[in-house]
Formats: structure tokens, C-alpha cells, sequence
């Protein structure tokens, strides 16, 4: 083959500076392949495509016989390589196998001439382009190997040996890359330091400073960096600084070129906003709609409930004995009168800043949140009451909006659990609804660990004993199942009557037996104000309103009883 060149286009067992190791015929399937040959791997413009080549697999990597074709591009990288302007050579290659990271396999899809300069070792720039599958990523992997021109065009010498003088004569017969080589690390060192000085004075002469070098950098009393004369040359400790520059950066060629533009950040894009207006962080709220919709609603707030209990022996029918005297029936009536409170949220903005910002309107966007909280305080307090102490200025009335936790035993029906198992909560769950007498086919609010520690229940044989939620609602006698995180943190009740405190572990109720009541101009309101004065914009939602349970024994509140806290408990209530 009378092919222009020749080289390792990689090499096996050689660790990367992103820590892959390219192993043995990770390439093999390319063996005997051709593919092209391109300049410095620049895809953008057709006449970077030099030639081809061809590639052989050998027990220590792969190698390439490069020829170049006969276009001007082609002609003159021919010539840099034949003078030995460019002596290295790297792979693009995808559909890469790896596993800590090792590479087992890939795809070569082409070799190129680079300007790598003197990089010991290899190094690999993950890409995502120039792939057959879009979907897979490729990888340019830099061997440090360099061309060695085993073809007819040149040899190894005509490429790589250069004069340690302008004569272009050999030094004791050896190439640069051998005397280079038999250099020791602290010889290394001051070679790296004076090329990254040479470079420094590049940068300087390209600025106008100085279009003249007018001294040596071998010389010891010259200063590359400033121009100026020095009394003791360049230290030992300055080349050793230098190294240690080129290990921070990870390369010669990183090294030398770090100072080419000054806090280059700036120049990046930048950074696009993916969600505006700002999205919420909030806890789960799923369970607020399904309250809110649940429950009853009245147009009036004044809720008056009146009953007559006809449960005992005294309204029983009697039977008759001639002669003897007729009783009369005796039954007890009952009432409860529930008034109206008001809940707000209230928010205020200097107007300077509402105008300021003009990326999305911020109006609407707080309105959204202030409606938001507003429902899941309402729906909190009627379920468990909103947890907050009693003689709080911020705490909502339980004499007006009664949670069902905590309502009147005629209402709720309190069920104790002997213990926290959940075989037992199940068995509570079907045996309390002995005394149930609400509306239809309740719901069962818990919280996210009662319901997880439902679902991971299984026989003996290991097997799940409730698929879904849907069939453990069914067996729990409920038709749904609904979490409420607040639950979580929901305290303690204390009975007023024995003295107990309980912890609430679930709460079954038809949301249809608890009404909701707001007269005219009292159901939720949004109010915009502005104060002259300060410049504020204030907004104000409120609404006015009470809730109860109107059924007797129409919720089920399942507890476990427990000390009592440290410090006083949050309610207190009959």
C-alpha cells in the first residue's frame, strides 16, 4: 500500500483523564475498515475531509494508514505532516460500552489530524453530534500517540527528529520525543515551564507589547513574563509552580493557553429560566379539593340543628293490659346553634416592585396562592381543626367551625384502638361501624404512613393481602381512601370528661353530613386597597362562615389514647 502515513489511532490500557480505560479490542469489529480522514474532527465545512483510513486492530490498539486525497485542504495537511507541523492523531467514535469505566466496545467513525501538541497520555471529550443514533452519545478520544510515517512518503525521522540547534541536525542520532522521553519528571518539569513562558511572551507580542524577542528564555537573567532583568534567573521554585499550574489544569496545552481571555464566564450564555411565573413548594394538597367539594354548603351561616332522641327504653312501644293504665311516651329533644367566624389571608406589595417586575404578572400569580391557602386552612379546620392554641389571636373558633375530630360525641363516635397494628386498625375500622349512622358510603381520611403501612401487609405465604387501594377500601368498608398530610401533626385531644388525651389515627365521614354555611356577601371576596401615603398594594381574601356536622353519629374518629404532652395540649374540648 503506498498510503501518506501511518500511526495508532488509539491505544489499549491507556487511562483517560476522565478516568475510562479504552481495554483490549474494544475496536475490534473496525478491523479492516475505512473511514475518513478529517481535520482537527470539524465537520462544518466539507473541505476539512482530507482522505481516508484504513484501520487495522492489534493487540495493542488500533492502527491507521492514512491517505490523503488530492484537494487543496488535503495538499496541505500533507505537507504539515510531512514537515512534522502536526504529528497527532484522534478518534471520534460512538455506540460506546462501558462499565466502571472500562470501555469494552465501540464504533470508529473517524480518524483525524489534530493539533494536540505534546499531551502526555490520553485524554477523551465526551460529544453528542456526528452519531448514527441520535440517541447514543460518541466520545473524541486523544491517544498522545503521534504519526510515525511508516509509509513510503516519509519515515519516522523525516516527521519527528528536529535539530537542538537551526542546523536541522540530530543530536547524538536521537529524536526530540526520545531525548524528551529519557528526561527525568524534574527535567520534564522545567520543559513544561519554559514552554508555558514561551507562550506568556506569545500572548504579550500578539497584545503589540513587545514585537521583538530580544533574549533567550534559557537566559537566566531575563524575566519572560515582565521584560525585565533578574539578579538570580528564574528559580527552581518558579518552574515548580509552573508544573504544578500544568497539573491543576490537566495539560500542557491547558496550561499554556489558560490566560487567553481574562473571567471567560462572562461571555457564556445566559442561564434560562424553565418555569415562570416561579412554581409553588407547598406540601401535598390533593386532599384539599376533595374536602372542599365534600362538603355541604348553605346559603346561610347560622346553623341551627335540632333533634329528638328516641334511642332509649322510654320510647319504646308498650303493650296493654286490660284495665291497666296507658304511659305516655317520654323522649328528649336536642338542639345546637353554630354561628359564623372569619378566615382571611391577607398580602402587600410596594407598588414600585409589582411594576418592576415584568417577566410574568405577579398579581394573579399571589392571588392564585392566597386562594389556595385560603381552601386548605378552611378544609384543615374542618376536618382536625387548624392546630394552633386556643388563646392564639390567629387560632379559627371550634365553637364556629367544629372540626369532626373533636365534635360532640352525639356526632362523632370515638372508637378507640387497643394498639397501632395495622391488622388492628382494620379490624376497628369494620367493627365501629356498628354504630354509624351517616349518609351513604363514607370516606376514610388518613395519613401517608397509616395508608403505606395498609398496602404492605402480607399472608403467610408473603403475598400482598390488598393489591390496591381500591380493594383495601373495600374490605375497610369505605368507598375511597383519602391521605391528609396535616394529620401528621394534628396533637392530641383531651376529653374534658375523663381527662385522657388521644392521638387521632384516621377519621370516616360522609363530607355530605358536614354543612358549610356563608350568608350573602360572606362566601370567599378578594379586596384590593392601595395606601397613598406608602405606596403599598395591599390585598385582603376572607371569607366568613361556619361549619358542623347536622347528623348524629354520622362520623367515626379512631384514636389511640397516650400520655398527655409536656405542655398544655392544643384543645380542649367535650
Amino acid at each position: 500500500m503506498k498510503y501518506d502515513f501511518s500511526g495508532w489511532a488509539t491505544r489499549n490500557d491507556l487511562k483517560c483523564s476522565d478516568g475510562r480505560t479504552i481495554m483490549h479490542n474494544a475496536f475490534a469489529d473496525n478491523d479492516g475498515g475505512m473511514v475518513p480522514l478529517v481535520w482537527n474532527h470539524d465537520h462544518k465545512d466539507a473541505e476539512n475531509v482530507l482522505g481516508h483510513a484504513l484501520l487495522e486492530n492489534r493487540d495493542d490498539g488500533v492502527y491507521t494508514y492514512g491517505f490523503f486525497n488530492d484537494t487543496p485542504m488535503g495538499n496541505h495537511v500533507k505537507e504539515l505532516v510531512k514537515h512534522g507541523d502536526v504529528t497527532s492523531l484522534s478518534i471520534y467514535a460512538n455506540k460506546l460500552t462501558e462499565r466502571g469505566g472500562n470501555v469494552y466496545h465501540g464504533d470508529i467513525k473517524e480518524v483525524s489530524i489534530v493539533l494536540a501538541g505534546a499531551n502526555p497520555g490520553a485524554y477523551i471529550d465526551t460529544v453528542l453530534a456526528h452519531s448514527d443514533d441520535p440517541e447514543s452519545g460518541g466520545a473524541i478520544i486523544y491517544t498522545g500517540e503521534s504519526i510515525t510515517g511508516e509509509g513510503e512518503l516519509m519515515e519516522h525521522s523525516d516527521v519527528l527528529e528536529h535539530a537542538d540547534n537551526e542546523s536541522g541536525e540530530k543530536k547524538d542520532g536521537k529524536t526530540i520525543k526520545e531525548v524528551f522521553d529519557a528526561m527525568s519528571e524534574e527535567q520534564k518539569a522545567v520543559v513544561y515551564a519554559l514552554v508555558g513562558m514561551a507562550a506568556q511572551d506569545k500572548e504579550s507580542n500578539d497584545k503589540g507589547e513587545d514585537s521583538d524577542m530580544k533574549h533567550n528564555v534559557f537566559d537566566q537573567d531575563y524575566d519572560s513574563y515582565t521584560g525585565a532583568e533578574m539578579d538570580e534567573g528564574v528559580s527552581h521554585a518558579d518552574y515548580m509552580a509552573a508544573l504544578d499550574d500544568m497539573k491543576r489544569y490537566g495539560s500542557l496545552k491547558e496550561s499554556a493557553l489558560q490566560h487567553g481571555i481574562t473571567d471567560i464566564e462572562y461571555l457564556f450564555p445566559e442561564p434560562k429560566l424553565l418555569n415562570n411565573p416561579p412554581e409553588w413548594i407547598n406540601v401535598k394538597t390533593e386532599w384539599v379539593p376533595k374536602v372542599m367539594n365534600g362538603v355541604h354548603h348553605t346559603p346561610f351561616s347560622r346553623i341551627k340543628s335540632q333533634f329528638a332522641d328516641i334511642t332509649g327504653d322510654e320510647a319504646r312501644a308498650l303493650g296493654y293490659i286490660k284495665g291497666k293504665y296507658k304511659k305516655e311516651e317520654v323522649f328528649t329533644l336536642l338542639k345546637r346553634t353554630t354561628t359564623p367566624t372569619t378566615v382571611y389571608k391577607k398580602q402587600k406589595f410596594d407598588r414600585d416592585d409589582i411594576i418592576d417586575i415584568t417577566d410574568f404578572d405577579v398579581i394573579p400569580w399571589v392571588k392564585t396562592e392566597m386562594r389556595g391557602k385560603l381552601d386548605e386552612e378552611l378544609a384543615r379546620a374542618f376536618l382536625i381543626g387548624d392546630g394552633r392554641l386556643t388563646d392564639s389571636d390567629d387560632h379559627i373558633n371550634e365553637g364556629n367551625i367544629r372540626p369532626i375530630w373533636k365534635d360532640e360525641d352525639l356526632f362523632t363516635i370515638k372508637y378507640q384502638l387497643t394498639d397501632t397494628k395495622p391488622a388492628t386498625f382494620i379490624r376497628a375500622c369494620i367493627k365501629s361501624r356498628i354504630q354509624y349512622r351517616g349518609s351513604g358510603s363514607p370516606t376514610l381520611f388518613i395519613t401517608e404512613d397509616k395508608l403505606t403501612d395498609l398496602l404492605l401487609m402480607t399472608d403467610a405465604t408473603g403475598r400482598d393481602m390488598y393489591e390496591s387501594e381500591q380493594k383495601l377500601a373495600t374490605k375497610l368498608r369505605v368507598s375511597s381512601i383519602v391521605t391528609v398530610p396535616p394529620m401528621e401533626n394534628a396533637g392530641v385531644r383531651l376529653d374534658s370528661k375523663t381527662g385522657k388525651t388521644y392521638k387521632l389515627h384516621g377519621l370516616i365521614v360522609n363530607l355530605a353530613d358536614y354543612s358549610v354555611g356563608a350568608d350573602k356577601g360572606g362566601a370567599v371576596n378578594m379586596f384590593d386597597d392601595f395606601d397613598i401615603d406608602y405606596n403599598k398594594m395591599i390585598y385582603l381574601i376572607e371569607t366568613r362562615c361556619s361549619g358542623a356536622l347536622t347528623k348524629p353519629y354520622s362520623a367515626i374518629a379512631l384514636e389511640e389514647e397516650v400520655a398527655p404532652p409536656a405542655e398544655a395540649p392544643a384543645e380542649n374540648n367535650g
